[in-house]
């Protein structure tokens, strides 16, 4: 549904329906009215600025008198705050941007909540990267267990591990459902699909033979190709610290390159830069 719209007899029972899962703000007003046109242009200026929090739906008094006397309407402007069906809140006359938001707020979902929403849809589509960013802005806005459990749930299909495994090691037993249990077990089986006999024999080499740096860095690639970039990079950071420009600086080189494909964003990649600029500077 449009976030503003003009409300006619033939779509009230639609709007009426939509207030059951989003807040509806009902403006009565008339173009013979100045504060009604004055109030009307607050009301869609901030409905466009809150980006469908609510849908504003406008009631032209003068073709839709029907509607009017139906809520009983007896002066103009009037505003009335529709949530599952029925009026909550409101106001007679006009009142400026401040005073509407915060009343408003009183009513409305958070930001971390719509976020939260629309990433959930993403997800059911199997769209997690656009559900990524939607996530992330809300566990920064509010750290709660349920954006933690969607969140872990896009790094699982995005094969980042390590964070999926962080977030879902902050879930409190309280919290631990039946979706965190799924999630463990599908993170347990990733976590075993990427320890595969190719890494463990890189692994064994590198322990018998932990100077050959060529060995390292294929060990490392092959980690980072499995989605274990906390053990890859941690593997090429240590000869790095006792020489930055080792193996002719191959090992540098691959070391930036894990943290590049990570992405600036990345949790893990941040620390490991961290890291790497004590090194360097």
């Amino acid at each position: 549904m449009q976030s503003i719209l003009e409300l006619t007899k033939e779509n009230i029972q639609q709007v009426v329906d939509a207030s059951m899962e989003k807040v509806v703000v009902m403006a009565f007003w008339a173009s013979q009215s100045p504060e009604s046109v004055s109030l009307m242009q607050t009301l869609e200026s901030i409905a466009q600025q809150q980006n469908g929090r609510f849908v504003l739906a406008k009631v032209n008094c003068e073709t839709e008198m029907e509607i009017a006397n139906y809520f009983q309407i007896q002066s103009l402007p009037t505003t009335l705050v529709l949530h599952e069906g029925k009026p909550v809140d409101g106001f007679a006359g006009v009142q400026d941007a401040a005073q509407i938001t915060e009343m408003l707020d009183k009513h409305l979902p958070a930001q971390w909540q719509l976020k939260l929403n629309q990433a959930r849809v993403f997800l059911a589509e199997n769209n997690a990267i656009a559900a990524l960013p939607l996530l992330k802005d809300a566990y920064n806005e509010k750290q709660l267990a349920e954006i933690a459990l969607a969140l872990a749930d896009v790094y699982l299909s995005l094969g980042v591990l390590e964070d999926a495994q962080a977030l879902l090691d902050s879930v409190g037993l309280a919290d631990q459902d039946s979706y965190y249990q799924s999630l463990k077990a599908k993170l347990a089986l990733a976590l075993d699909a990427a320890d595969t006999p190719e890494i463990r024999k890189l692994q064994q080499d590198v322990e018998n033979d932990p100077s050959n740096l060529e060995l390292v860095i294929e060990l490392a690639k092959a980690l980072h190709q499995a989605g274990r970039n906390d053990e890859a990079l941690e593997l090429l950071f240590a000869p790095l610290q006792k020489d930055i420009s080792a193996q002719d600086g191959k090992v540098k080189q691959s070391f930036l390159e894990i943290l590049t494909a990570l992405g600036q964003g990345n949790t893990l990649a941040n620390q490991y830069r961290r890291k790497l600029y004590t090194l360097l500077y």
